[in-house]
């Protein structure tokens, strides 16, 4: 089979999609096979070659040759196959070229469905393997349409799909305006787009930081992480291994340049840049900055801090509707409970009357219990004998005694604070339902004023009827 310029067309075909020159001739190969079995049957034994000299593809028929021929689809008689090849024997496999004008219709049609399937599994591989390891690298696009909220993005080659989960809240695009996105992931589908975007990950904020500041792609100023509420905040923490080169100067860029160019790209999102450091409670002290921190309480076994602030920075510290120590925990990896001062204060004394209430505790006990760490009943009753002994004062027969009084006593006000409140709801109930009350008098406290006026008009009738 002859078609004119065929090696121009599969090269032409091969540069626009992408896809190696040998898969679109082995899908050539399959389709004219594909053909020649759907005109005469899955039987016959079928091959297809192309010759990139001549641009001519071949199909063959071989038949095996034998003494007497009983399936002419499959078998060649000995006498004819020696007209063929003069040197063939018994049991040797002939073939013989096929007029492939006589495939039909029908034939030509499954060539073609071949064709298309075969070059859309090829472009599929070809898209995947050239995006798959570009996952988290930052793509330019150009938007091709808006389907149901999620965007359709044109990268050249293929397209990608920008979902609405992914995009930043009131951010819109319009078809033709161009995008910047961070590929999310590459799926092996045949469906749809096969790349996810996003512009929502924190990813793209350091992938930005990277195009914008020299010094971090150089390796000089290391990224450490970075935490986003989209369209919003987001906080971003570096550190430097040049002790000459301060990182979050280099981020921002001289009159803040280098961060107003991402804060741009992200539709105005507030970016706070905080360093790194190694030590933790350090580390969350920047992240909630500009709040001043009077004092951080370590829990390492639950991976939380107690986050202790001035009366006047607790607002600032936890930010509007709780943003700031969200953004601060996301990015330090640590749960963080933020009081004030006075909160603190406070809930230390309850802690430390607790404790001096409990039957065996006095004054100078619980001041050891703070020593130590523990800060109210609730704690003590949570300890352990092993913890206990290391107290100065208390030894292996007294621990158990005072861990035996710490729980009874928790249990004895919880019980009394669940009583108090019981209480409280009924009297608060009683109350409610006072005013029912006090109306059902106002309502009979009007009976004798409205006989007074059927009074006063009978007595009108009579006057007016006396002469």
């Amino acid at each position: 089979m002859f078609i004119a310029d065929i090696k121009r067309v599969v090269e032409q075909v091969s540069r626009d999609k992408g896809i190696d020159v040998e898969i679109l001739i082995r899908a050539l190969e399959e389709a004219l096979r594909s053909a020649a079995r759907k005109k005469f049957g899955s039987k016959v034994d079928i091959e297809a070659q192309y010759s990139p000299d001549t641009g001519e593809i071949e199909v063959f028929q071989f038949k095996e040759v034998v003494q007497e021929v009983t399936e002419p689809d499959l078998q060649i008689g000995l006498e004819e196959g020696r007209k063929l090849d003069p040197d063939c024997e018994v049991g040797d496999s002939l073939g013989t070229k096929m007029d492939t004008s006589t495939f039909g219709r029908i034939a030509a049609q499954s060539a073609k469905q071949v064709i298309i399937q075969k070059m859309k599994d090829a472009e599929r591989d070809a898209v995947y393997s050239s995006y798959i390891d570009r996952k988290g690298e930052v793509i330019n696009g150009i938007v091709q349409r808006v389907d149901r909220g999620n965007i359709i993005v044109n990268l050249g080659t293929t397209e990608a799909i920008l979902p609405t989960r992914e995009q930043i809240p009131r951010e819109n695009y319009r078809r033709g305006d161009r995008i910047r996105a961070l590929i999310l992931d590459v799926l092996y589908d045949t469906r749809g787009p096969q790349i996810v975007l996003s512009r929502t990950h924190p990813e793209l904020l350091i992938n930005l930081f990277k195009t914008e500041v020299p010094e971090i792609s150089e390796g000089i100023v290391e990224v450490k992480g970075a935490a986003r509420e989209p369209g919003s905040r987001a906080k971003f923490a570096v550190s430097s291994h040049d002790s000459d080169i301060d990182p979050v100067g280099a981020c921002v860029g001289m009159k803040g340049s280098r961060v107003q160019n991402v804060v741009q790209e992200l539709r105005g999102e507030k970016i706070d840049i905080i360093t790194w450091h190694v030590d933790a409670a350090k580390y969350v002290c920047n992240a909630l900055a500009p709040a001043e921190i009077s004092r951080v309480i370590i829990d390492e076994q639950n991976n939380a801090m107690e986050v202790i602030v001035p009366d006047e920075f607790l607002s600032v510290a936890i930010g509007k509707r709780g943003q700031n120590v969200r953004l601060a925990s996301k990015l330090t990896g640590w749960h963080l409970d933020v009081n004030s001062e006075s909160k603190y204060d406070e809930m230390m004394k309850l802690g430390y009357e607790s404790l001096v209430n409990i039957p065996g505790v006095g004054a100078g006990l619980a001041d050891a219990f703070f020593d130590k760490g523990i800060y109210s009943a609730e704690e003590l009753a949570e300890s352990s004998v092993e913890e206990l002994v290391e107290i100065r004062g208390i030894g292996q027969e007294k621990a158990p005694v005072l861990l035996e009084s710490a729980r009874q006593y928790v249990i004895e006000a919880a019980e009394a604070a669940e009583k108090q409140r019981l209480e409280d709801e009924a009297r608060v109930a009683e109350e409610s339902e006072q005013p029912e009350e006090e109306g059902g008098d106002e309502v009979q406290a009007e009976t004798p004023a409205d006989e007074s006026n059927e009074a006063s008009d009978s007595d009108k009738t009579a006057s007016e009827d006396t002469p």
